[in-house]
Parts: structure tokens; C-alpha cells; sequence
């Protein structure tokens, strides 16, 4: 048992990498709801646990894991090869496969209100797609420079 509490004390506790990826995550996710009011819209608690909006959550937390590694580990290190071109991957992916799935939904869902006032008779059941799936160019970009910053901030403070 005693090993157990030492390797989470020695090495979990100190893998900057890891803690400045949750940290950032966490961050992004905790400030959506906010921005989302400043920006116009209605307060909804969903947006603390939620896909989508500003910033991107998935970009912070793979940008503040490249800047830690590249920190910790150098910039010339497998590590920081491997976790900057999975960064890349996850915030393309980001802004173009899952915002294009979110129009589709928006698509979907609008003909699906039209079949279910074509069917009044209850034979079509209507059931709504998510539509905030994806981010802007602007939502991943703030997702990338929150992680830029807790990456750094975090390293630092950590090592």
C-alpha cells in the first residue's frame, strides 16, 4: 500500500504533462457557460459539461499537454512530436469532421419538426440531434491559447 501512495505522491502528482491537460479542460469548461451569457445567450448549466462553444475544451487540453511535454521533455523529444501532431489532428477535427456534423444535425432536426407536423397522428416520433458538436476558428484558437498559458503557468509551478 505504501508503494501505491508513493508512486501517486512521486510520479502522478508531479506529471505536469497530465495535470496542466486536466487543468486546462477543467478551466475551459468551467468558464463556457459565462462567455456563452457575455456573448448573448441564456446561462445553461449543460454548457459546464457539454461539447462545443467558447473556448474549446479538447484545444486546451491537447495544447496545454504539447506545451508541458515540450517543456519538461524538449521540443526535440519523441513526446512533444507525437502529443503536437495529435494537438493538430484534435483541433482540425475540431473545427471541420464535428461542426459539419453539427449542421447536419441542425438539418435533421428542422425535418424533423416538419415530419412530426406532417404525422400529427403521433406515428412519427420526434427525437432531436445534438447540434453543438463542433467549434469555430475562434472557439479553438481561445481553446489553444488557454492551453498555451495553463501549460506554461502549470509546468512551472509543477516542476
Amino acid at each position: 500500500m505504501n508503494n501505491i501512495i508513493r508512486i501517486v505522491n512521486d510520479d502522478f502528482l508531479h506529471n505536469a504533462p497530465l495535470i496542466c491537460a486536466v487543468i486546462a479542460c477543467v478551466s475551459a469548461q468551467l468558464v463556457k457557460p459565462f462567455i456563452a451569457v457575455l456573448m448573448g445567450y441564456k446561462f445553461d448549466k449543460h454548457m459546464f459539461i457539454t461539447t462545443g462553444g467558447m473556448p474549446s475544451s479538447h484545444s486546451a487540453s491537447v495544447m496545454a499537454l504539447t506545451t508541458s511535454i515540450g517543456i519538461t521533455s524538449g521540443v526535440g523529444s519523441v513526446a512533444f512530436a507525437i502529443s503536437l501532431v495529435f494537438a493538430f489532428i484534435v483541433m482540425h477535427d475540431a473545427m471541420g469532421v464535428r461542426q459539419e456534423a453539427g449542421k447536419q444535425a441542425e438539418v435533421i432536426n428542422e425535418w424533423s419538426k416538419i415530419l412530426s407536423q406532417i404525422h400529427d397522428e403521433g406515428l412519427f416520433n420526434q427525437e432531436h440531434l445534438k447540434t453543438m458538436l463542433g467549434h469555430s476558428f475562434s472557439q479553438v484558437f481561445a481553446g489553444m491559447v488557454l492551453g498555451l498559458l495553463v501549460g506554461f503557468i502549470g509546468t512551472y509551478i509543477i516542476i
